[in-house]
């Protein structure tokens, strides 16, 4: 939006930061980092870092714009968020710049940076303004429900399966625009960060959040793009699919709700795919049958559940289902949280992850390997929910099971000597 009338005045509202630095991939921290973070379009320093032995800065806060402005669609006086650029330098690798990140009032931001060795081409991040403020081309109609492939492709499986990995495309379908090769659960957390305000309340994020995975979902599932010749899976267009932006930041309770969230997608009965759950701002582009992002928030404020916005714009008959399996994970979510007092083989997998995790982490307490979830289990868990941004309650629920599944797969190929795509 270029509708600014007034001065911006210098803001008393905070948000806050941390930076996490990795050498190549999250399963090495990258400790002794440089982290300069400066208004954006400024050249002064308004704060100067280093990350500790798990790779993450201290979390410090920032100005930003009163939390009202991002509650309120009618309120265009000021943007909503305030921007920062953010430097990181470790020796031996090249430095990362990230041009405009996003600090909303009373949120949490979390700036992930994946360190390249000195000779990797340079890579430095602008990120655009949030779709909610800036001026973005709306979704081009489609057909709820798409045919399926046919038995010579992808999809054998009756029922969809999370990918460890999603090929984005960096514009239009047909555009000269590179790929990016991203953890299915980073863009998801990733697109929600760029379509909705971590300010609003959980009920509307989750519910927002279930309709961007089923999106992707169904763009993966039925092979969208792969069975028109492309090499990627989704596009970061808004006229086409969702927006996305490369090494973004995002915010922390969004991330904890995807953690929970991101095996679970929206279908209809007599339908084996994913819902294709299209979507608009409900603002300025106005949209019959599909989810409007603003009209999320009022039912929210109406103390609406997630299931009844969805169903309050997609129909009664919507529910929602669990992925079979999650690609590229050991083992599957045993189903029950994992916590002190339980048993059996699922505890001996967590723990056994949590050691191999410990190596890269020490922070992490090492675990006898016994099936037993004792005190010692716990507060393993607990750190590492508190080093990952999870809810540190020492209970292994989905959310934190997939968490230390992830991190572990990381662990162990980077001591194979393979980092993940």
């Amino acid at each position: 939006m270029s509708n600014l009338t007034l001065t911006q005045p210098e803001w008393t509202a905070r948000g806050r930061l941390q930076v996490a630095a990795f050498e190549v991939d999250v399963g090495r921290p990258a400790e002794g980092a440089r982290v300069r973070v400066s208004p954006t379009g400024e050249d002064t320093t308004f704060e100067q870092l280093t990350t500790n032995i798990v790779g993450r800065t201290e979390t410090i806060e920032l100005p930003a714009p009163p939390e009202e402005l991002s509650l309120d669609p009618t309120d265009v006086r000021f943007k909503p968020y305030s921007t920062y650029t953010i430097r990181v330098e470790l020796e031996g690798y090249r430095p990362v710049e990230v041009e405009g990140a996003q600090i909303l009032a009373g949120s949490t931001a979390l700036q992930e940076v994946r360190l390249q060795p000195v000779q990797a081409p340079p890579l430095d991040i602008e990120v655009p303004e949030h779709t909610l403020w800036g001026v973005f081309p709306p979704k081009i109609p489609e057909e709820e429900v798409k045919p399926l492939p046919d038995a010579g492709g992808f999809v054998v499986l009756p029922r969809p399966v999370v990918p460890e990995t999603i090929v984005v495309h960096g514009g239009a379908p047909g555009s000269d625009a590179p790929n990016y090769y991203v953890p299915f659960k980073d863009y998801i957390k990733n697109v929600c960060s760029c379509e909705i305000y971590s300010t609003w309340p959980e009920q509307s994020i989750r519910a927002n959040a279930l309709a961007i995975l089923s999106f992707t979902l169904n763009r993966i599932y039925t092979e969208w793009y792969r069975g028109r010749g492309y090499d990627f899976q989704i596009t970061n267009s808004t006229a086409y699919d969702q927006a996305f932006t490369y090494g973004r930041n995002i915010f922390q309770n969004i991330s904890r709700i995807v953690d929970d969230l991101f095996t679970t997608y929206i279908t209809r009965p007599g339908i084996r795919q994913p819902l294709f759950t299209q979507y608009c701002d409900g603002q300025r582009v106005t949209c019959p049958n599909w989810l409007s992002q603003w009209g999320s928030k009022a039912l929210a404020d109406q103390n609406r559940t997630a299931l009844d916005i969805l169903k309050h714009y997609y129909g009664q008959d919507i529910y929602l289902l669990q992925a079979e399996r999650v690609a590229g994970i050991p083992s599957s979510y045993p189903g029950t949280p994992l916590r002190v007092g339980s048993t059996g083989p699922a505890v001996r997998t967590i723990q056994e992850q949590l050691n191999a995790v410990a190596n890269n982490y020490p922070l992490i307490p090492k675990l006898r390997v016994d099936g037993i979830f004792g005190e010692q289990t716990r507060r393993a868990v607990e750190t590492f929910q508190q080093i990952f941004g999870l809810e540190p309650d020492g209970v292994v629920g989905r959310g934190t099971w997939y968490a230390i599944s992830n991190i572990y797969v990381s662990v162990t190929r980077l001591a194979e000597g393979v980092p993940r795509g």
